[in-house]
């Protein structure tokens, strides 16, 4: 019996020191936070022992989990209708709220999920609620994209099926179709959504012969930028739960179907080090010591490699590439940008994307609202459902879709 109990002890030791991480005192629900990472943790490292045996790929693996212990739970009152449907072949889940004699047009949003263009989908429970409250909400036509996920396809594909789907849905004929308002059409998406969507709409404001355009765009703690990975924010959250530095290096290898042997270069800048010519035209475009406000510089100093590896780049030239990483866009680029709304969370990696964003656009002449949360940190947007309900899911949602009301 005292076997038992000396082993139970054990184990409790073993798994608070597995669970337990520390974590800046301003983090809303640290202690389920650390349960939240914990499990993330466990199910990746399963997936990766999984793809080491050579049985399947880590994020195929993951991404079945994902699905396979989603609960597919409804929280909104309202009769919203949901539809799959298809344009110009890419998949898309459609919500439409009840017609109001009252208001014959509906406003729109196209969402675009994340989970680093590899996990998740339009139909988890995740997103599928999110949309559900926005299509309530805002009396709102939101046409969330089912996108094609790393390892099926790499870059560019997920540019593509966005970018399809959006112009598809943008026709006046389909518009006319879900009886949407053509002047009140915004396009939005949370991490790797946020990259996705920034790069669409810097894709349509160069479409000349687009006849409708986006009355906004609405970027979600945005990931934007591959150029240097250490930024203040990726500096001083590099061990954060749900999105470590390493794991976000990861995904971008992932969807450029780049060799892991490259991480660590990528961690140390080797890949825009200054003898590497290929990024020297950019460099001015991402120069945080200048884009960023003293409270987020703080005393962090930037890692700028003398000599790199220019074979980086000619390895995976879509580094540089603006339809992959929208920060690096040229000025004339961000002068066509709507009206433009960025959430961005202080406990994030990505933190410094979107605040470097939104002033590139400010400088560029964009009305951008920038809204900080101290409190919260990466994908807290989506967790607002027991048992990973969080009040940063529920304050940062409330605040995103109150914009989306008082601006669209």
């Amino acid at each position: 019996m005292r076997a038992a109990w000396v082993l139970l002890a054990a184990l409790t030791a073993l798994s608070a020191y597995y669970i337990y991480l520390p974590l800046p005192g301003t983090v809303s629900d640290p202690w389920k936070l650390m349960l939240l990472d914990a499990t993330f943790r466990a199910v990746q490292q399963t997936c990766h022992f999984i793809h080491y045996l050579r049985l399947s790929h880590h994020l195929i693996v993951l991404n079945y989990l994902i699905c396979t212990f989603d609960k597919l739970k409804s929280v909104s009152s309202e009769p919203i209708n949901i539809t799959d449907v298809v344009f110009d072949g890419v998949e898309v889940r459609v919500f439409e709220p009840p017609a109001k004699e009252d208001e014959p047009l509906k406003r729109s949003v196209v969402y675009i999920h994340g989970g680093g263009w590899a996990l998740a989908s339009a139909r988890t429970s995740l997103y599928n609620n999110l949309c559900r409250v926005m299509a309530e909400s805002l009396n709102a036509v939101i046409v969330s994209i089912e996108y094609r996920l790393v390892p099926e396809v790499c870059f560019p594909e997920q540019f593509h099926d966005a970018l399809r789907a959006t112009k598809h849905f943008l026709q006046p004929d389909v518009l006319a179709e879900y009886s949407v308002d053509p002047n009140r059409i915004a396009i939005s998406g949370d991490s790797a959504g946020g990259n996705l969507a920034a790069a669409v709409c810097q894709q349509l404001s160069k479409d000349e012969h687009l006849i409708i355009r986006p009355k906004l765009q609405a970027l979600i703690y945005p990931v934007l930028q591959a150029f240097d990975f250490n930024t203040p924010s990726y500096q001083q959250n590099m061990n954060m739960p749900v999105l470590p530095r390493y794991v976000m290096i990861n995904y971008w290898i992932d969807y450029f179907n780049g060799n892991y042997d490259l991480a660590h270069s990528l961690l140390i800048n080797n890949h825009t080090a200054l003898d590497v010519h290929q990024a020297l035209a950019f460099r001015g475009r991402l120069n945080w010591t200048s884009l960023l406000p003293s409270s987020f510089k703080k005393n962090y100093k930037p890692v700028v490699q003398t000599t790199g590896n220019a074979e980086i780049i000619q390895e995976i030239p879509a580094l540089l590439d603006v339809r992959a990483v929208p920060l690096l866009a040229e000025n004339e680029t961000l002068q066509l940008q709507p009206k433009t709304y960025i959430l961005t969370c202080e406990n994030d990696v990505l933190r410094d994307d979107g605040v470097m964003y939104a002033k590139r656009l400010e400088n560029a002449g964009v009305e951008v609202t920038l809204d900080h949360f101290d409190d919260c940190f990466h994908g807290c947007m989506i967790f607002t459902i027991w048992p990973t309900d969080f009040s940063a899911g529920v304050q940062t949602r409330n605040s995103y879709i109150k914009w989306l009301d008082e601006n669209l």
